[in-house]
């Protein structure tokens, strides 16, 4: 099983290696090919639902190109300046939890949650749409299951690390650039003689609608055509999402990938738009807008039906890559909403490939069900998308509204910011509404009961870990004392005598709790004692020197301490202290390397107790001692697991005794 897991995902990388960090950062091109291929890959879905939602009015969509252009650029010149505020990363939810406040963070966090979701499921539902386009009718009973595997493919990808993913995808990307650039171009200037014509025709059509139907019924067309292509601007998040992935410096590199993918966006989208007036394309049964378009472009141009063929299994390769997206940004907005306690400890963790290996697994397993449920349906997907992505960005874009106002108002000059922000926001505000009031029962009641449904989730944790983190704070202080080891004898360690290995974990009155516990249950019994300490590196600490100097200082404190009262009560010392993604292997392998001159020692390791059982308790918490137990089990070594009642009275008690 261990050379399985090599060959699929990889050999084991060290988290304190400067080589290790630096092989992971994305350069600006990597991080567009990485990152901005969720934007770009919005070009085959976002137009089409756009295109379509002018009813056949087809003389809009020349105004409708120009407005997706410009959006696209507001979009990414405003998540620029989140760039320059929060260079560490986190995006939206770190830009509204900051400036706006917790709740708001919350909000956002849970909606980001459900983007990313929808990410994965709309890019692979789109991606295999684009392949089916080119089978015969009747293989549509087979695509969800097509779906379900390519999600299972990307899911193992991703757990060999974000690189690597990106490497393995770069000549799809650069690949679907440059055939669309030229399909697209093409397309467009085929009639480039004949643009004088074009022009005049869409303005005349244009005032012959807005007599005959009303200048509000042209105006409402064309904002419910505006708002039906929202999918068009997702993926531009990603990047500011996940900064802390960019080579140095990471603001130049982060707005330079914002560049790219601002370019990259408008000139696909907004020329996508642009040739399916040109080519008159009509909706045509199970083929895909751009299928339809692409073959009459190509007409009866030599190999025309291989490049056509190629044209469309470009598409679907960027659009796995956009769902891959979804794996690279999605687990980091739940690592740093883990790292705020609204979500499980867990989701901060990392492999031994040094990727978020839980949040890439619940991703994986989110997007299948919701793939399930939703049959794969794009258009009902597209709503649930845009909803998310569009409450994320106003909330965010409010959030800047707010900082440069307050900047204004302490005299600094950044009117151009705030004004940017401040336009960014209410365009974005304006997409939403229309987006929820048109679609309220075609997908917009579920996105908010999704959106509901996750906030509450997410409340519900953080307030379990703020009743466990008050209580486990009041035992510190209580079991945590000053003590002094002025004239105490030193006692020489002696591998033959009964040892007590204890582990200590990140609070320190449950380490004291278990220390006490093993002593006085055996009553004068052990001579030795031996404290082991494992540095636990996630992805807060990960290549940030001020966290990893936080955490050496704390332990090195902790070792120290408990040192000196273990030498108080008459005990020879030793202590081992090392840092990893996996406490479990590194305690493993320190007990078979530095213990073997001692004579049968018995481990211990404290686990918290609830006073009513609950079935997420043990989930919410880290079940290292479990883990360690079975191990040092199956290696016949003794091991007690020391319950741990998180109540101040118990402990009162205990001290007493």
């Amino acid at each position: 099983m261990e050379r399985l897991k090599r060959i699929l995902f990889g050999k084991s990388l060290d988290p304190l290696s400067k080589s290790s960090h630096k092989s992971l950062v994305l350069t600006a091109l990597l991080a567009w090919v990485g990152l901005g291929a969720d934007g770009l890959s919005s070009s085959c879905y976002g137009p089409q639902e756009a295109f379509l939602a002018l009813q056949g009015h087809t003389e809009l969509a020349l105004f409708l190109a120009l407005a997706i252009g410009i959006t696209v650029f507001l979009i990414a010149l405003s998540y620029n300046q989140v760039i320059e505020l929060f260079p560490m990363g986190g995006g939206g939810y770190k830009v509204a939890s900051t400036l706006l406040g917790e709740t708001s963070g919350l909000i956002t966090g849970s909606a980001l949650i459900m983007d990313y979701t929808l990410t994965i499921v709309i890019s692979v539902t789109t991606g295999i749409d684009a392949l089916f386009s080119l089978l015969p009718s009747g293989w549509e009973q087979h695509k969800i299951m097509v779906d379900a595997f390519a999600i299972i493919l990307l899911i193992i990808l991703n757990l060999r690390g974000m690189k690597e993913s990106i490497k393995v995808l770069l000549p799809i990307f650069i690949a679907f650039v440059i055939v669309h650039i030229l399909l697209i171009g093409y397309g467009v200037f085929a009639h480039a003689d004949q643009f004088g014509s074009i022009m005049t025709q869409t303005v005349h059509n244009t005032h012959a609608l807005a007599a005959s139907s009303g200048l509000f019924f042209v105006v409402a067309l064309f904002m419910h055509a505006y708002a039906m292509g929202g999918g068009t601007y997702t993926g531009l998040e990603a990047v500011s999402n996940n900064v802390n992935t960019l080579a140095q410096p990471r603001v130049r590199t982060g707005k330079l990938t914002m560049f790219y993918m601002a370019i990259s966006l408008s000139v696909m989208a907004a020329g996508i738009m642009l040739i399916y007036m040109l080519w008159h394309v009509t909706s045509d049964g199970n083929k895909t807008l751009n299928a339809i378009v692409f073959a009459k472009i190509l007409g009866e141009m030599p190999m025309a039906h291989g490049i056509l063929i190629l044209t469309l299994c470009l598409e679907a390769g960027l659009l796995f890559m956009s769902a891959n997206t979804g794996f690279l940004g999605g687990p980091a907005v739940l690592a740093n909403m883990a790292v705020d306690e609204w979500l499980p400890h867990r989701f901060r963790f990392l492999s031994n490939r040094l990727v978020k290996q839980n949040g890439i697994l619940l991703y994986g397993i989110a997007s299948l069900i919701i793939l399930f449920v939703s049959d794969g349906n794009v258009t009902y997907l597209v709503v649930l998308y845009s909803l998310n992505v569009f409450l994320a960005f106003t909330i965010s874009l409010f959030g800047l509204v707010k900082h440069w106002w307050q900047e204004l108002k302490e005299g600094e000059k950044v009117w151009q910011k705030f004004f940017l922000a401040a336009f960014a926001a209410i365009v974005c505000f304006t997409v939403l509404m229309l987006i929820f009031i048109n679609r309220f029962f075609s997908g917009g009641w579920f996105a908010l009961f999704c959106l509901v449904f996750v906030t509450v989730i997410c409340a519900l944790i953080r307030k379990h870990y703020k009743r466990v983190n008050a209580m486990l704070n009041s035992v510190d202080e209580l079991l945590i004392k000053p003590i002094s080891v002025e004239n105490t004898p030193l006692v020489e360690f002696d591998g033959n005598k009964p040892t007590a290995v204890i582990m200590i974990g990140k609070h320190s009155g449950v380490a004291m709790h278990t220390l006490i516990w093993s002593l006085t249950t055996f009553a004068d019994y052990f001579k030795n004692v031996v404290f082991m300490s494992i540095g636990e590196i996630d992805v807060e600490r990960f290549g940030v020197a001020l966290k990893l100097n936080e955490l050496k200082q704390s332990i090195e404190n902790n070792i120290t301490y408990f040192t000196e009262f273990a030498q108080q009560q008459g005990l020879a010392v030793r202590s081992y202290v090392d840092y990893s993604t996996n406490p479990v292997d590194k305690m493993d392998e320190i007990a078979n390397t530095h213990l073997q001159d001692i004579h049968n020692p018995i481990f211990f390791a404290g686990s918290l107790v609830w006073g009513k059982d609950t079935w997420y308790a043990q989930y919410l918490h880290n079940e290292t001692a479990f883990a360690m137990q079975k191990r040092l089990h199956n290696s016949n070594r003794q091991m007690i697991i020391v319950p741990m009642k998180v109540d101040i009275e118990t402990q009162k008690r205990i001290v007493v005794s």
